[in-house]
């Protein structure tokens, strides 16, 4: 039986902004949390964190992606990805309070699919997504315009990624589209594909182009020609009349921070520094590292695989650093080998803003009757993102 290595993980001038109470206007929000938060050297956090949670009793659930902190996981009622948080909050109506440690897409999404009476709390407004960000209402809406004036519009059917703003899911939901992740990307596209005459059909996929991209080629078995980039940040996106005509996906000029900065040199050198090892990826990474890896999936798919693996067996994982921390130490004991694909820092800088001090700071100011950080959704973008949504729950 062999036992697993720390990660040789060493952090570089490029390592990503993971703490920090000021506002950072480089970031996604930018965004100060109003109130005082506990210094994060004050020793008694963890009990305070507890004794707020057990004042607020079943009035709260709380929420942790597998990207977060250990400290937070720590007291988080539920982990999961994105989506499946937010069921599980929806499926908990006797919860007032959704402490949703994640991101703001993320919490945006609860707040769609749980009631009214239910208050969707983030614990620093400053925990967005590059990626969701890469994508904005305008932009979009301009996109549309250019199709349209392509005479492309007719056969195109949006097909939007979990990871977007609720803005963006209520333009897909406006335009007869729906929602994925990445576990149902393949069965989001060939629904879209199959709401236009054969062989007319496109779809215009926001925001990560790698996403789009993987699922069509590696998939579907299209190829790498029935794609094309819109550039939102070129005129007409960057593409002629005759592109946009040929293409069968549009892909949106988007990307996951953490997942694109893997490369073909980090699996050809895990390979060469860990003999027989497993590379294991997410499908936003780029398209020459899913095609040189041997296992491709979605975080769960990635939590799943590692729990049916063999002791013994290697595994390289390229993903967000917290979680392969976590899997190379839960699974240390079974003598499986997980390392990290890539030798440098790879944190989800934005997932890292939710610390153990704005935890605690949002939880005693909600068992102190003061809701904090609440994430609204207005009505009418609420009810078109939830219409798709839905059709992304009716998925064959």
């Amino acid at each position: 039986m062999t036992t697993a290595q720390p990660l040789d993980v060493q952090p570089t001038a490029l390592a990503l902004l993971l703490l920090g109470r000021e506002s950072d206007p480089a970031s996604e929000r930018g965004t100060d949390c109003p109130g005082d938060l506990p210094a994060p050297s004050d020793p008694d956090l963890v009990e305070r964190a507890r004794a707020a949670k057990e004042k607020l009793g079943d009035k709260v659930f709380v929420l942790g992606h597998h990207y977060q902190r250990d400290e937070v996981i720590a007291f988080a009622d539920v982990t999961g990805d994105s989506f499946k948080l937010a069921q599980k909050a929806a499926a908990r109506p006797e919860a007032e309070y959704i402490v949703f440690c994640g991101v703001h897409f993320m919490a945006e999404s609860a707040d769609i699919l749980t009631s009214d009476t239910q208050r969707v709390v983030l614990p620093d407004l400053a925990a967005g997504c590059s990626m969701a960000d890469m994508a904005t209402a305008e932009q979009v809406a301009e996109c549309w315009d250019v199709l349209t004036e392509a005479g492309v519009a007719q056969d195109t059917v949006p097909v939007s990624y979990m990871n977007s703003s609720a803005d963006i899911k209520a333009f897909t939901g406006r335009h007869g589209g729906t929602i994925c992740t990445s576990s149902n990307a393949e069965r989001a596209l060939r629904w879209a594909f199959g709401r236009r005459e054969d062989g007319r059909g496109k779809v215009l996929f926001l925001p990560d182009q790698h996403l789009g991209r993987n699922t069509a080629v590696r998939d579907m078995g299209m190829s790498l020609d029935d794609c094309v980039v819109y550039n939102p940040h070129k005129p007409g996106g960057g593409l002629t009349r005759q592109q946009l005509a040929d293409a069968r996906m549009i892909l949106w000029r988007g990307h996951c921070s953490v997942h694109g900065r893997f490369s073909l040199d980090s699996v050809n050198e895990v390979r060469e520094r860990v003999p027989g090892v497993n590379v294991l990826v997410h499908p936003e990474c780029r398209h020459e590292v899913v095609a040189a890896a041997d296992y491709v999936g979605s975080t769960e798919y990635i939590i799943k695989t590692l729990q049916e693996a063999p002791a013994g067996s290697k595994w390289a994982i390229g993903t967000e650093l917290n979680l392969v921390r976590r899997l190379a130490n839960r699974f240390a004991g079974e003598g499986k080998e997980v390392v990290f694909l890539d030798r440098t820092v790879c944190f989800c800088s934005t997932m890292n803003r939710i610390d153990l001090p704005h935890l605690v700071w949002a939880l005693e100011s909600l068992a102190d009757g003061r809701t904090v950080n609440r994430i609204e959704v207005d009505p009418e973008t609420a009810d078109l993102a939830k219409l798709a949504l839905e059709r992304m729950l009716a998925l064959p």
